[in-house]
């Protein structure tokens, strides 16, 4: 893989940039998403490939990317493939400032030393090519704005986006709204991005935690299981939200 192409964890990440603060928007779920986005990006390369709802290893030859090839070399290990939203909700620790040191020794963010209440030392980082940040933001703006299907890429940078709560950053406010709902359509354009994306709201939702129940024969709850709840005479079944991680200083 050469390295004239960024990668879409970098791409996602400096989307995330906030250009005035230098702080990342939804870290939390940034993580999730750059797990993810390595996913997609080993996909595009032809390493891996979906299996249902999980990932399969079908070419280990390694990127040339060390942080992508580290990803493939732990899903190589696996043997089997792995469902999306177990290896997304995993253990990423590190893998945001992976990225940012990457992206500093490229050039294209600085870092800037701080402290905040006077005490604890922090990192901002500034983009030093606007222009890169815009170009990305562009390819997004013309999918949402034209309604042309976009390429692979764009589609899975859209979905990741939309899946860790971008919508608002890049979208903001009422008038944002349209532009936010088109950004989440745009995830069926893209089979991967879209199981990738589908696989980090999970995690954010908790779904990931859940085991799976066979079902049982003859309609019959399993034995030991509770019967599901029923709802109050006139109240509707209220149903089940997932919140997005708020935005904190990196």
């Amino acid at each position: 893989m050469g390295r004239s192409r960024r990668t879409l964890p970098e791409e996602l990440l400096l989307l995330a940039l906030d250009p005035a603060t230098g702080t990342t928007a939804q870290p939390q779920s940034l993580d999730l998403g750059l797990a993810g986005a390595q996913l997609v990006e080993l996909a595009l390369a032809g390493r891996i490939a979906p299996d249902g709802d999980r990932i399969a290893v079908v070419v280990p030859r390694p990127t040339g990317d060390p942080t992508l090839d580290c990803a493939l070399e732990l899903l190589r290990r696996r043997g089997a493939p792995v469902r999306a939203v177990h290896w997304i909700g995993g253990p990423r620790l590190g893998l945001r400032q992976t990225y940012l040191s990457h992206l500093e020794r490229c050039g294209m963010v600085h870092a800037v030393a701080g402290q905040m209440c006077g005490v604890l030392p922090t990192t901002r980082y500034q983009a030093t090519d606007t222009e890169i940040s815009r170009e990305i933001r562009a390819r997004l703006d013309s999918a949402i704005r034209t309604g042309v299907p976009p390429d692979p890429r764009t589609a899975a940078l859209a979905a990741l986006a939309h899946a860790v709560g971008l919508g608002k950053h890049l979208y903001p406010g009422n008038e944002g709204r349209s532009s936010r709902s088109r950004l989440r359509d745009l995830i069926r354009h893209d089979p991967m991005g879209g199981l990738v994306a589908h696989a980090v709201m999970d995690v954010q939702n908790g779904v990931a935690a859940q085991p799976r129940r066979s079902p049982a024969p003859s309609g019959r709850p399993a034995a030991g299981a509770r019967p599901a709840p029923e709802p109050a005479r006139g109240v509707p079944m209220q149903p089940r939200h997932g919140s997005m991680a708020r935005a904190v200083a990196h």
